[in-house]
């Protein structure tokens, strides 16, 4: 008997390097396009959050907004967290290169100069400096060592 997976639409896997111009262009890999182009809408929402940026199809960011509408929370620290992450957010548009600009203040918070990588985390994509990256990847041996994080993983089946 043959099992059928799914590989599941709307997500972002992998990671990959690359450069952003002068100008603070980014050339948008095919892998990802193809996400974009099954959203229906060349572009993206970007935010900032952990020292990265974070990346959305328009229809996720839809998603999110709406979340955050319907909390029944609305203390002090989330009108904070939605002024910087919601109020902090561009639409950022594919050109005809398949390129994003990265705005200015974007690349200001998460020190984007030239080298960067880009990860898949499902449902959004994260852009880093090179350096934020390396040091997120030894944060992560780190957490691997703790007995709790440990047992999270496990609880996946991994």
């Amino acid at each position: 008997m043959k099992v059928e997976v799914s590989r599941g639409q709307g997500m972002f896997r992998g990671n990959s390097n690359h450069t952003l111009d002068p100008k603070g262009r980014l050339i948008v890999p095919a892998r990802f396009r193809d996400e974009l182009k099954e959203s229906g809408v060349d572009g993206l929402m970007i935010s900032r959050l952990d020292g990265c940026l974070v990346c959305y199809t328009f229809t996720e960011w839809d998603k999110i907004e709406e979340r955050i509408l319907n909390m029944a929370t609305k203390s002090d620290t989330m009108r904070r967290f939605r002024r910087v992450f919601i109020g902090g957010a561009f639409e950022c548009m594919l050109d005809k290169q398949a390129r994003i600009v990265i705005p200015p203040t974007l690349r200001q918070y998460a020190n984007l100069d030239k080298d960067i990588v880009l990860v898949g985390v499902l449902k959004h994509f994260e852009i880093w400096s090179q350096e934020g990256y390396l040091e997120q990847d030894k944060m992560h041996e780190d957490d691997l060592k703790n007995e709790e994080t440990r047992n999270e993983i496990a609880e996946l089946g991994l």
